[in-house]
């Protein structure tokens, strides 16, 4: 069973940075695509950003681009989301999630659908103005 484990979460100040980790274990990844999405409080979950396992392909949320970067670390076979220049508007619990499919998630993503099928249980992230 694919099991998703979040790390990196905290309280943090506006303008300040943070790294998420997600590691990833019980299955085969090699044609999967990774990705973390969050949730304010009172808010539904939002895609945030994704990459592709085998090819480093990067997706990422409008609101996001230019100030998080998603990668996977090649040699510890995780996935890292950093978070640079945050304000409270970061504020939510990040969830990493992973679907089997990268070229059925590609299509989909393409149409603005971003199903994954396997959820971690979350880091909090709260930041401070």
């Amino acid at each position: 069973q694919v099991q998703l484990t979040e790390s990196g979460g905290g309280l943090v100040k506006s303008g300040d940075s943070l790294s998420l980790t997600c590691v990833p274990s019980g299955g085969s990844f090699a044609s999967y695509i990774m990705g973390w999405f969050r949730q304010a409080p009172g808010k539904e979950r939002e895609f945030v950003a994704a990459v592709s396992w085998s090819g480093g392909v990067t997706y990422y949320a409008d609101s996001v681009k230019g100030r998080f970067t998603i990668s996977r670390d090649y040699t510890k076979d995780t996935i890292a989301l950093q978070l640079n220049n945050l304000n409270p508007d970061g504020t939510a619990a990040y969830y990493c999630a992973a679907h089997p499919n990268y070229s059925l998630w590609h299509a989909n993503s393409l149409v603005g659908r971003y199903d994954m099928d396997f959820w971690g249980k979350g880091t909090l992230v709260t930041v401070s103005a």
